[in-house]
């Protein structure tokens, strides 16, 4: 099915793309700008499908195509920004540190392969809506309205992250302010809710199945790549965080906390 097809001649240039990162992860002897590609390999995947559409016209796709965009280079601007100037992230540092010599290889297939297969799973509503005729209508709607809260979560909550750590007075703080007082991650859970609007706004008569690519970054962001990782960090770094686990819901933000804050 021609549908199929398109979305199945993305993977190779994913895969290339992600080949060239890691060789240039070797010569900056830095994994961590694999993180950096993460939101455009979308990107790149929209609009590889878009130029090979014949219906690229539609308001709808390029509704879709505005908003991919529109979060894969803010991500992208947002994660070069924080690591410029500072060591290889340490996620990626433990894993140079238990493989040894032979990070230079496998970092290979357990990152960048890795990574290249993930972006080219979830991009499947993005890519594949683009071979069905669809309109604008009160499903888009209500898709862009979801992704719109998620790009305000995610957004302003790592402006007031990138905030509070910039303030020296707040070294060895923890940040329970602002978005932090709703939710202990505001961002994953604004990337979330962004991935569930994408799939929203993509859905014809022929793209529903496509659901699994929220339900996998949801399910990737609660269990594996995002939320556990910095809670182990913060709780042994931080005798507060035990405390905030307590007051603070971990995903979904409690919003009762607003009006407690002002009483």
């Amino acid at each position: 099915m021609i549908h199929l097809e398109v979305w199945l001649s993305t993977l190779v240039p994913i895969l290339v793309c992600m080949a060239a990162l890691w060789i240039l992860s070797l010569l900056l002897k830095n994994t961590a700008i694999v993180d950096i590609f993460w939101g455009l390999g979308f990107v790149l995947i929209f609009w590889l499908t878009y130029a090979r559409s014949p219906l690229n016209q539609q308001p709808k796709t390029i509704l879709l195509g505005l908003m991919v965009t529109i979060w894969g280079f803010r991500l992208a601007i947002h994660i070069l920004y924080r690591n410029i100037g500072k060591a290889e992230d340490a996620r990626y540092a433990q894993f140079r540190a238990n493989n040894g010599v032979n990070w230079w290889w496998s970092s290979l297939f357990k990152v960048f392969v890795l990574q290249g297969f993930l972006i080219w799973i979830i991009a499947a509503p993005i890519s594949i809506m683009q071979a069905y005729p669809s309109v604008i209508g009160p499903l888009a709607i209500l898709g862009f309205l979801i992704w719109t809260l998620g790009f305000l979560f995610e957004t302003i909550g790592d402006l007031q992250l990138v905030r509070f750590k910039s303030d020296p007075t707040n070294k060895g703080q923890l940040l329970t302010s602002g978005l932090w007082a709703l939710t202990r991650h505001p961002n994953y859970f604004g990337d979330a809710t962004q991935w569930w609007g994408f799939w929203i706004v993509s859905l014809t008569l022929g793209t529903w199945w496509t659901i699994f690519s929220p339900i996998l970054i949801t399910f990737l962001l609660l269990n594996f790549s995002g939320v556990p990782i910095t809670e182990k960090m913060l709780n042994n770094k931080n005798p507060d965080y035990r405390h905030y686990v307590k007051t603070v819901p971990k995903f979904i933000p409690n919003l009762i906390n607003i009006s407690r804050r002002h009483k």
